[in-house]
């Protein structure tokens, strides 16, 4: 058996025949064993280090090279049906998989004759469990279960630990439990490997995904430093430390790092390719942009949207995300727009206009609004443009309503609305990316109450919000102006100062202008 125990970032294997774009060297280290030789043995470690990135589109390129040189070689089709599927998404497509294990043996007996390790087999097995009968969910659970096994009989075996970690991970979404058991149980295999092998691009990858919440966020900082620079060339993997860099409000590394996670989903993009990654990296460094008062680059992040939206013949995931962005940038920079309301009108336009509406004091248009999200509310039919939208429409209903409420000075079903928001805010999971709604409801709440001049209650409302996101500058703000009011002059500087560091060179904002003001 051949070993080859290697540092993948530093070598460049042949790349005769293949694409330019799998022309790449940094992938990471990993040392995966197989029974296969050369040039074979060298695609495969580069597809599975590609892989634990997903990086899907390079991975299914690394391992059909090795199935080339090596028709036989069964682990380079277990790679491949690895590498169709987002493994914390609802599975999208199964037929390319099968067809994958199709092409190593026309039944299961015969594929598993030609892995000629016990525990080629036995990672072949899990696999053959995976694309089997039944639903996803019942195959990602019986997956997560054969590859418990090959981790009780191989507990030293990084590559096993590493990808049985991914497994619960999935396992879990497609059991529908939010405990966070298994979100800790594979974070802490996940570290182990980790913590012996530091630029292990799976390690490092699914200690973020495991501890992807704002309690447990600073768990994963390390590996999140790390994972920025294991494998540059793939776009999951330079925007994926943002998971952690967003929950610590390190806003110029969310810009940055989804800046070059975007170059390189563009870098690799070709027509018929989903624009997912594009589109992904693109609406968080819009958020990181906003964030850090940088108004004009998150413009330009639009642009680039509508850009996409052109060339990728409008696929759906780009169309849906455009009102998105452009109600968050109507919300964040506070430079109030409303929209005509029409049967179509995106929930987030509804929000953005229904906010605005209420600034501009135009109450009527800001009710229509808010009897539009109503219906969708109501009605439960809503898809949603991103997974999980749909759970945010009720939310953005009783945001509206309760701003609508507290401008005609109906100060009681103004906080009885936002309570309500709030409750339902309370059964979904805690904020691990961009402000969804793109109004946070306990920062709004905390200026509906400041501007009802209940000021204890709103200071308490600022401080949860920023526990959920740390670092947001409108709450901040609202925190800093409400200690102020309180003859809290210390807490005041305390948050003033903050802000001005984010905000530092944005002399046009009037934020600053007023924490400077109150600084000096």
């Amino acid at each position: 058996m051949k070993r080859f125990p290697v540092l993948l970032s530093l070598f460049c294997v042949l790349t005769f025949g293949l694409p330019s774009h799998a022309q790449f060297n940094n992938v990471g280290t990993i040392d995966f064993p197989t029974s296969a030789e050369g040039e074979a043995q060298e695609h495969f470690l580069r597809g599975v280090a590609i892989l634990h990135s997903f990086g899907w589109k390079q991975a299914v390129e690394q391992f059909q090279a090795a199935q080339a040189l090596d028709p036989d070689f069964a682990m380079a089709y277990w790679g491949e049906t690895l590498s169709y599927n987002h493994w914390l998404f609802p599975e999208e497509n199964a037929d390319s998989p099968r067809q994958a294990l199709q092409r190593l043996g026309a039944t299961r007996a015969q594929r598993l004759a030609k892995a000629p390790t016990v525990r080629e087999k036995g990672l072949l097995d899990a696999v053959e469990r995976l694309w089997d009968e039944g639903t996803w969910q019942d195959r990602r659970v019986a997956y997560m279960n054969a590859m418990a096994e090959l981790h009780t009989q191989y507990p030293d075996d990084d590559e096993i630990a590493t990808f049985y970690a991914l497994s619960m991970l999935s396992g879990a979404r497609a059991m529908g439990d939010d405990s966070l058991r298994l979100e800790m149980q594979a974070g802490a295999i996940a570290l182990g490997v980790f913590n012996r092998n530091p630029t292990h691009p799976g390690a490092a990858h699914f200690v973020i995904h495991s501890f992807d919440d704002p309690l447990h966020a600073p768990i994963a900082l390390q590996a999140a430093y790390a994972f920025a620079n294991i494998a540059p060339a793939v776009s999951h993997a330079r925007h994926m430390p943002t998971h952690i860099f967003i929950q610590h409000g390190m806003w110029d590394l969310v810009s940055n790092n989804n800046e070059s996670a975007y170059q390189a989903a563009i870098d690799l993009w070709e027509p018929g390719d989903s624009v997912t990654d594009g589109v992904h990296a693109l609406d968080w460094g819009h958020y990181g942009d906003l964030q850090r008062g940088d108004y004009e680059r998150a413009g330009l992040w639009v642009e680039r949207l509508e850009s996409l939206i052109e060339i990728s013949d409008s696929q759906a995931r780009a169309v849906n995300t455009l009102p998105m962005l452009e109600a968050r940038y109507i919300v964040e920079t506070e430079q109030w727009q409303t929209a005509e309301i029409t049967a179509d009108t995106s929930p987030h336009t509804l929000l953005a206009t229904g906010l605005s509406a209420v600034r501009m004091a135009n109450l009527a248009l800001a009710s229509k609004a808010e009897q539009a999200l109503g219906r969708l509310a109501a009605a439960d039919s809503y898809a949603g443009a991103l997974r999980g939208e749909s759970l945010w429409v009720p939310v953005m209903h009783k945001e509206v309503g309760a701003l609508i409420r507290a401008a005609q000075g109906n100060a009681s079903d103004a906080i009885a609305l936002m309570d309500e928001a709030l409750e339902i805010v309370a059964t979904l999971r805690p904020p691990n990316g961009a402000a969804n709604p793109v109004k946070p409801a306990y920062e709004l709440y905390g200026e509906i109450l400041l501007e009802l001049d209940r000021l204890e209650d709103a200071i308490a409302k600022f401080e949860t919000s920023l526990i959920r996101m740390p670092n947001r500058p409108r709450s901040l703000l609202g925190l800093a102006r409400a200690y102020e009011r309180t003859g809290n002059a210390e807490g005041a500087a305390t948050q003033y100062r903050k802000l001005s560091e984010i905000w530092d060179g944005r002399e046009s904002l009037k934020g600053l202008q007023e924490a400077r003001q109150y600084l000096q």
